[in-house]
């Protein structure tokens, strides 16, 4: 391995670092400041959120919604694989964990591709996929909620592939 690839996989391992603890400080501006200009942030099944603005307003409110009901939020990445494609192009996943003072929250896996701008790595796209939450926690009551909602739009739907028969369905 040459040396420019160990020094893209350092980096792009302290931008995954970075990413969690500025969600966990609630520091959203220089969270969303590690996505390109036009970085894509893409949540499940919802609409992708496209570009700094778009990403900054949804993790605003989600912020705020969970500020509301929790005082310690934590997340955990693991199994962090890199594939790099050349100086300025990789691609990655990892799983995390999102402890909050009720104990684990929600998991899932991480999908990204990354870039490099202005001589720093910044996610070009992540891709979060939920993929269970604790009954009682944070993520199970948001999700309650907003499968509650009066007016869904059919685009905000989660994903309506059948479970195997006999075999429970995963809490989101």
């Amino acid at each position: 391995m040459e040396a420019w690839e160990v020094a893209a996989r350092e980096a792009i391992r302290e931008l995954v670092a970075r990413y969690a603890q500025l969600a966990d400080r609630g520091r959203l501006d220089d969270l969303v400041a590690l996505f390109l200009p036009d970085g894509v942030l893409r949540i499940d099944d919802r609409p992708p959120l496209a570009g700094r603005d778009a990403i900054r307003a949804f993790l605003g409110g989600t912020a705020t919604d969970l500020t509301a009901t929790t005082r310690v939020l934590r997340h955990h990445t693991s199994t962090h694989a890199i594939d790099v494609a050349g100086p300025t192009e990789a691609t990655g996943a990892c799983y995390f964990l999102v402890v909050t003072d009720r104990g684990p929250d929600h998991w899932g896996r991480y999908r990204d591709v990354y870039r490099v701008h202005d001589g720093a790595w910044r996610f070009a796209e992540r891709r979060v996929r939920v993929d269970g939450s604790a009954p009682g926690s944070w993520a199970a009551e948001r999700r309650g909620r907003a499968l509650s909602a009066p007016s869904r739009p059919a685009s905000a739907s989660r994903r309506t592939r059948a479970a195997p028969p006999g075999s429970p369905r995963p809490a989101r």
